[in-house]
């Protein structure tokens, strides 16, 4: 089942937090949100939801918008708790049972001895972690075909972030729809093929991850002291991004890496290195494009 968001906005008074959002997430993949922090992440969650109405756009879950049919199919984890403080992991597990026909008690079983949750501990004496933990259990019990994700890792120690992440590739693997946010970068990396960047309310870069890497380079140059002489580097059109921490400069660049490697060596580089960009780097070339070093 695909899921597909066209032209959300979202506005509350005067202030705009969405601005004509628009993603589509394919059948059976991950699909990674990523943004700095009030960006529109939760906010595009809550509209998908149902939990924020929209001040316009579209929503479709398989070509049709979001019924109180379609939660059969759907799970979620919020950002923040929405568990029932004074209820035990066994009682929200229970009312998961009862709540969906999909729940598959053997698969929650599984999934609390994996997050090492006590079925009998209430949620008012569960950390941060154990209730996002119990959340993602909630999640995946029911074996949805749709599942949207707010930081399903927060809390979570390395160890069962790894869990997380897991299930999360093994689940589209048999060809559920997934979308999800972290505010880690390398969490999204591992498990999304598609993401959408949001900065300000509006989607700045989005698409198949590997197409966004393709034809970009970074070019490592080290030099024997951190007064390095740019000479033009700055004005190529072909450098997306400039940065320079103390000694080494990087550049973000998009062709003529052997141009660029010699005439760094003509400056002076001691070392040159080229490699290709990860998703950190993509991240920081959408949200920062025109980042430059000072000239020297």
């Amino acid at each position: 089942m695909s899921v597909s968001v066209q032209h959300l906005t979202k506005r509350f008074g005067a202030f705009t937090a969405l601005d004509d959002v628009s993603f589509d997430v394919p059948s059976g993949s991950v699909f990674g949100l990523l943004g700095p922090n009030g960006a529109g992440k939760t906010t595009t969650f809550k509209c998908m939801l149902g939990l924020a109405t929209p001040s316009s756009g579209t929503m479709r879950f398989d070509g049709k918008p979001l019924t109180p049919q379609t939660f059969q199919q759907l799970a979620c984890v919020a950002e923040r708790s929405v568990l029932y403080e004074w209820m035990s992991v066994r009682e929200h597990l229970e009312m998961q049972r009862r709540a969906f026909a999909r729940f598959n008690p053997k698969r929650a079983d599984e999934l609390t001895e994996l997050f090492v949750l006590e079925p009998r501990q209430r949620i008012r004496s569960l950390s941060k972690g154990m209730r996002t933990a119990l959340s993602v259990v909630l999640a995946f019990s029911i074996e949805p075909e749709i599942m949207l994700l707010d930081e399903p890792t927060s809390g979570l120690d390395p160890l069962h972030q790894r869990s997380v992440l897991k299930l999360i590739i093994d689940a589209a693997a048999q060809g559920r729809t997934i979308a999800f946010s972290s505010h880690q970068i390398g969490q999204v990396e591992h498990a999304a093929d598609h993401i959408a960047v949001l900065q300000r309310g509006k989607v700045i870069l989005t698409g198949p991850v590997d197409g966004m890497k393709a034809g970009l380079k970074i070019v490592d140059a080290v030099f024997a002291s951190d007064a390095i002489a740019l000479d033009g580097l700055n004005g190529d059109v072909r450098i997306s991004r400039v940065e320079q921490t103390g000694r080494t400069l990087r550049l973000t660049v998009n062709g003529g890496v052997e141009a660029f490697t010699a005439q760094l060596t003509a400056l002076g580089a001691q070392s040159v290195r080229v490699d290709d960009p990860n998703l950190e780097d993509i991240f920081l070339n959408a949200v920062d494009p025109a980042r430059r070093a000072e000239p020297v």
